[in-house]
């Protein structure tokens, strides 16, 4: 239990300091975007697999890990999965406005989880894998709520269920414990991700965007199980 304590305090501690280093981009996860760059925060069941799925994509500045969405002040981890705190377990990605856009990112949200799925993410159950966008400025609130519009039009012609995704704006988020950034790159850790994907993919919609080429979702294929687990870490280049 005091090895334990240690442990946990540690990782507090590392998470109080100016910096911490991405284990693959090599960016700092705490820093704000600047003024060609962006943020938001997506829920998409455990977090583990989720920010994999961001950081893999061209044009992520950084990515981290944390909780959003409830009352709590920095929550620890086993105070979200009692369910007493109202966070659920959240990505944060800052990227390059000039290399991919919100379209793009809300693409890989809608298509890497199911939305229909309220208070769950595949067996993981409780309201912190409920799927959520968590947006911190009105720039992209059209889109977000387009594509949810688009999405569901998808889901209703292979007969999928209604949209549960929570949306709306917020101003808090806390990064989760140190051991949990970048999660699926530690040597050693548990290849684990809850996410049951509908398989349904997301075209156009009113106000998209989309700045990443085809060849970048061919490295997606939702019809294999746990694709993104099966996948390397490194982030995906096309060679032009």
């Amino acid at each position: 239990m005091i090895e334990f304590i240690k442990n946990f305090m540690n990782n507090k501690t590392d998470l109080e300091s100016k910096k911490i280093t991405h284990r693959i981009l090599n960016t700092d996860i705490k820093k704000e975007p600047n003024l060609q760059e962006d943020s938001i925060i997506f829920g998409c069941g455990c977090f583990w697999g989720a920010e994999k799925c961001f950081w893999k994509l061209p044009g992520v500045i950084t990515t981290s890990v944390g909780y959003a969405g409830g009352d709590k002040k920095n929550p620890t981890y086993y105070e979200v999965c009692s369910g007493i705190t109202g966070h659920a377990e959240v990505v944060k990605v800052i990227w390059n406005v000039n290399e991919i856009d919100i379209s793009d990112l809300l693409k890989m949200f809608w298509e890497c989880h199911n939305p229909t799925q309220k208070n769950r993410q595949g067996n993981d159950i409780g309201t912190q894998y409920r799927s959520t966008i968590y947006y911190t400025n009105d720039r992209n609130k059209e889109k977000i709520f387009a594509s949810k519009k688009a999405y569901q039009k998808e889901l209703n012609k292979n007969n999928l269920g209604s949209i549960e995704t929570e949306i709306k704006m917020i101003e808090n988020y806390y990064y989760a414990e140190k051991y949990h950034q970048q999660y699926l790159a530690v040597e050693g850790s548990r290849q684990y991700c809850s996410a049951s994907p509908t398989r349904v993919k997301l075209g156009d919609f009113n106000g998209s965007d989309y700045k990443l080429e085809k060849e970048i979702w061919d490295n997606f294929n939702w019809d294999i199980e746990k694709c993104v687990l099966r996948s390397n870490n490194k982030p995906i280049r096309i060679n032009n």
